[in-house]
């Protein structure tokens, strides 16, 4: 709500807005004249209330009611609740006067007024005991907000303002109010207090009394001078008035009315005096629950009354008595005596209030029920039957008729035609689309919503209701507080403020001047964290929790370095320096080869320029080690001592390693291959050399003028004396029956002497023709012949006819073998292209069974999917 402090707001108080604040100054225009007619329509009445001793809170909820109409009138919220038109100020209007004070189009609520009169006429006249003319006179009609009741003479002719003065106010002057006079309203103000309004004319209830006078608080103990529409106060001390058992006084704080009920507790006696009980002194003249039974003036009967105070009284059965049934009466009876039965019919009206008694005189009560058979119709007249008196005759016909509202039939069993009300809800959409009518079925158009939405700015402080139903056709009014939202970038402290507002702060337009790690500073515009916003401005209900964003959104970090400056080549070659923005990481190679020296330290980067790589060193000092190419050349030094084996490792620096390679060397006789280390084998001299290779056997080489081998043990060069074998060797004859032992010199000296070198003899005739054949040798040389003679099988001779009819039993069996074999081979053939053609048949039949299957298959679940759409469809329908 707003307070007297707003109403008139010093210049010197307005805090410096942001630049988007004074870009809208221009769209608050109507605000400002708002402001402009509250300071005149409140200015009378503001200087009583300023010059009485009651707080400022007390005058701002006397005129809430007003100045809500004002921020209504100058958003151009006010609108009609039965049509939901905007009331602009040119329209004739009419303010309810009772509780709501709410406006509407003249021709609205006499449309308004006029059905509801009829409606309620037509009601009276159908179910009270009275003619159509005077219903029509007594019919009355309700405010569409609150309610309240007319009469049909008040419905409203003309059109006049708030106060009700002048007919047709004035719309085109800007300094008064819409509807106004603009003149003081001078009603009587509430309370009956004698005095009245200082207001200029004005909508909605006029505030309290703000004169002063002396008044005393509730209990009377306190005077003080205060408003005169708040007079009434509590001292807030105790009440101290006497309370009505004149005993105790009232222990509450002072309070208005009358003193509550003494509930000071005590012990009391009930008003016969038997039982005592602790009551409160409000509740000290109770009953007990016995019976009085105190002895009465007859001394022969006892009191038979409940509780009571005072005498018992006589006895009710002295003096004149009669029988049961009334008709005879006997006198000078005593109280004790018992008054016979007259025996007369006993004739008393029974309960049905129709027949009586038919009994003679008795005592006690008449039967409770009149049994007597009359004719009765039902209440709705469609039966009539003879049932007993007492009971009442309905029929199970259900009543047709229509009710009042015109919708829902009766329904009633046995309907005496005076049809209830409907007992239905209306439930009809109203007019603001937004609820439905919670009002008993009825005929005619429903009242309009009688809920005001309320709309109000971001930080709730400047608000105004607008009828349901036209909310979206208005914005949130422009509020005039700062924003509370702090701003999160560095510009915090430098800020200017702004207006109060939905959805994100106006972001900050300061420069960053952040400063990056190069030393530049940021020349853009404020681009840090911004604070969470406020929720953006929406009059639909919320079925789920809100998701409003509570989190602030995190600024952009600065751009890369703009600036310029001059940046070396990768390979650092001096001259090759170029101009490059300071953030821009890439480097470039220039054109000039790399140079330098790769690590195997024998040769140099033939790359162009390329970056290069800073690693520690052994040593500890920094070392320049480049990301150059990797030599792939093998090693090309010479070996100490020297072998012809190359070096296994590519190109590195230092010596390389001794060589390791297995060199194989065969000993002298060519008996054994010994393997030794090249580098063991190039640092012995060539006698160790000689001696290494030396098996340490017998020389296996052959010597060249004979079969034997070498007898010296493994050595170098050419076996030793090759025409001085002493070997043993057998020597025959040519027909070898002959033989002896010579020594192989002898030998060979005597193929030299026959003119044959020892060479060219084979090795099995070596020896062989050296003895000459004797007489023993020819004899020798027959019997052999002849033996050979004997062993030669005899020639048999062969007759053509013969052979053709007897043939070998082994080639009659080979014929017959391959013969079968032709025979098998040609079944085998048959019997495999049978085999064949049986495979075939059978992949065509599978084949084909297959794809009717299939297709069968296919049109199977074509059908089901049909099916389960139909089902959902049927699902779908149903939900609907």
């Amino acid at each position: 709500m707003n307070t007297t402090a707003n109403y008139h707001p010093p210049p010197s108080s307005q805090p410096p807005f942001s630049d988007s604040d004074l870009d809208s100054d221009s769209d608050s225009e109507n605000f400002q004249v708002g402001s402009d007619l509250s300071n005149s329509i409140f200015k009378t009445y503001l200087e009583f209330s300023s010059s009485s001793s009651s707080s400022s809170s007390i005058t701002a909820v006397d005129l809430s009611k007003i100045q809500s109409f004002l921020t209504s009138s100058s958003s151009g919220a006010l609108s009609c609740l039965i049509c939901l038109e905007r009331i602009r100020p040119s329209d004739p209007t009419w303010s309810c006067s009772s509780l709501c004070f709410a406006l509407f189009h003249l021709l609205c609520i006499q449309s308004w007024a006029r059905q509801s009169s009829d409606l309620s006429a037509a009601r009276a006249a159908a179910r009270l005991p009275i003619t159509a003319e005077t219903a029509a006179k007594q019919a009355t009609w309700n405010c569409p907000k609150c309610r309240s009741s007319y009469s049909k003479s008040e419905i409203p002719r003309c059109y006049l303002c708030f106060c009700g003065k002048l007919r047709d106010p004035p719309s085109d002057n800007p300094w008064i109010l819409p509807h106004s006079c603009g003149e003081i309203c001078n009603r009587p103000l509430p309370n009956n207090c004698g005095h009245f309004c200082l207001l200029l004319c004005h909508p909605g209830p006029c505030p309290s009394c703000p004169k002063s006078v002396k008044a005393r608080c509730f209990c009377g103990s306190v005077e003080d001078f205060r408003r005169c529409g708040f007079k009434n106060f509590s001292c807030n001390k105790l009440c101290k008035k006497r309370l009505d058992c004149n005993k105790h006084n009232c222990s509450e704080i002072c309070h208005p009315g009358t003193c509550p009920p003494c509930r000071a507790r005590e012990t009391y006696r009930c008003r016969c005096g038997k039982k005592e009980e602790e009551k409160d002194c409000c509740d000290r003249d109770y009953r007990c629950e016995n019976e009085c039974k105190k002895l009465l003036n007859c001394g022969k009967h006892v009191c038979k009354r409940g509780c009571h105070g005072g005498d018992c009284g006589e006895c009710p059965l002295q003096g004149n008595r009669t029988c049961p049934c009334g008709k005879r009466i006997y006198e000078g009876l005593p109280c004790d005596g018992v008054a016979p039965v007259c025996g007369a019919t006993c004739n008393k009206l029974l309960n049905c209030g129709f027949h009586r008694c038919p009994e003679r005189c008795h005592k006690g009560s008449c039967v409770e029920t009149c049994r007597t058979m009359v004719k009765k119709a039902c209440r709705c007249g469609g039966l009539k039957k003879e049932v007993p008196c007492y009971q009442d005759l309905s029929c199970e016909r259900k009543c047709l008729r229509m009710r009042d509202c015109g919708r829902h039939a009766c329904k009633r069993r046995c309907c005496d035609g005076d049809c209830p009300p409907c007992s239905e809800v209306c439930d009809k959409r109203l007019r603001c689309k937004n609820h439905k009518c919670p009002a008993p079925c009825h005929r005619g158009a429903c009242a309009p919503c009688p809920i005001m939405v309320t709309i109000s700015c971001a930080c709730g402080e400047t608000h105004f209701e607008v009828p349901c139903g036209t909310e979206m056709d208005h914005k949130p009014p422009k509020c005039r507080k700062l924003c509370k939202i702090a701003p999160l970038c560095r510009h915090a402290s430098t800020s200017k403020p702004h207006r109060c507002h939905y959805g994100a702060c106006p972001p900050c337009r300061a420069p960053c001047e952040e400063e990056y790690p190069c030393g530049h500073k940021c020349n853009l515009r404020c681009h840090g964290p911004r604070p969470p916003p406020n929720p953006e401005f929406t009059l639909k209900p919320k079925k789920k929790k809100s998701n409003h964003q509570t989190e602030c959104t995190p600024g952009t970090p600065c751009p890369p370095c703009p600036e310029l400056v001059w940046r070396p080549c990768v390979g650092e070659h001096f001259g090759a320096e170029r101009m490059m923005v300071c953030s821009n990481t890439t480097r470039f190679s220039c054109d000039n080869l790399c140079g330098n020296l790769l690590p195997c330290g024998n040769h140099y980067c033939t790359k162009t320029c390329h970056p290069l790589e800073t690693q520690p060193s052994s040593s500890g000092h920094q070392k320049r080690s480049e990301s150059c190419e990797v030599c792939n050349l093998p090693c090309q030094k010479v070996r100490m001592p020297k072998c012809s084996h190359p070096c296994s490792l590519p190109c590195h620096p230092g010596e390389c390693l001794p060589c390791k390679v297995l060199v194989k060397r065969s000993c002298h006789c060519g008996a054994m291959v010994h393997a030794f280390e090249c580098i063991h084998y190039n640092n012995l001299s060539e006698k160790d050399q000689v001696a290494a290779r030396s098996c340490g056997g017998p020389c296996h080489r052959k010597l060249p003028n004979c079969t034997h081998l070498c007898p010296e043990i493994c050595h170098v060069d050419k076996c030793p004396a090759p025409d001085k074998c002493s070997k043993k060797v057998t020597v025959r004859c040519k027909c070898q029956t002959l033989k002896k032992e010579w020594i192989c010199q002898d030998v060979q000296a005597a193929y030299r002497d026959t003119g044959n070198d020892p060479k060219d003899i084979p090795k099995n005739q070596f020896g062989l023709g050296l003895l000459p054949c004797n007489s023993d040798c020819k004899s020798k040389v027959q019997e052999v012949e002849s033996a050979l003679q004997l062993r030669k099988p005899k020639v048999l001779e062969k007759k053509e006819p013969e052979n053709e009819k007897h043939g070998p039993k082994r080639r009659k069996r080979r014929d017959r073998i391959q013969e079968g074999k032709q025979v098998s081979r040609f079944q085998q053939e048959f019997v495999a292209s049978v085999k064949r053609l049986l495979l075939f048949i059978i992949i065509g039949a599978a084949l084909i069974a297959v794809t009717y299957y299939s297709y069968k298959g296919l049109l199977q679940l074509s059908d089901w999917m049909n099916e389960v759409e139909l089902q959902r469809a049927r699902r779908r329908r149903s939900r609907f």
